[in-house]
């Protein structure tokens, strides 16, 4: 049976990205939201990733959408909708999120020899690196 990427109708916080890799690649989501969470301060990829995909992957259970423009608008009409009615575990993601690019950043600024690494030059790179490790062998399961 061929497994397809749908962005999900039921475990999402705005456009149910997180919640259909979360069930495409078999990980947590929670640790996905976190991931592109990080990702949005490292350079902002991970609002642009987020937004990309989000336009890119269909809906669970929906038609393909026709045209880009249609898709925009799917964008824009689940924006608001997620603003209307945020998810219970907003709190949690974005408050977890914070606590570790917090403790990080103060980490850094302490100037501790032996936490070279902790430069966020190498550590953005490092924790991609990381990430696609775990996916890899994930889906090798």
């Amino acid at each position: 049976m061929e497994r397809k990427l749908y962005r999900s109708r039921d475990d999402r916080m705005l456009g149910g990205v997180c919640g259909g890799l979360s069930e495409f690649l078999g990980l947590d989501v929670t640790l996905i939201r976190l991931v592109f969470f990080l990702l949005l301060f490292g350079g902002s990829i991970g609002f642009w990733a987020y937004i990309l995909l989000w336009i890119i992957i269909p809906e669970q259970g929906a038609e393909e959408a026709g045209d880009f423009k249609d898709r925009i608008r799917v964008v824009g009409d689940d924006f608001v909708a997620a603003v209307n009615r945020p998810h219970p575990k907003s709190g949690l993601i974005v408050g977890g999120g914070l606590i570790i690019l917090g403790a990080l950043w103060l980490l850094e600024s302490l100037g501790i020899s032996w936490l070279w690494w902790l430069d966020f030059d190498v550590l953005w790179p490092a924790l991609l690196i990381l990430a696609g490790i775990v996916l890899i062998f994930r889906w090798k399961r």
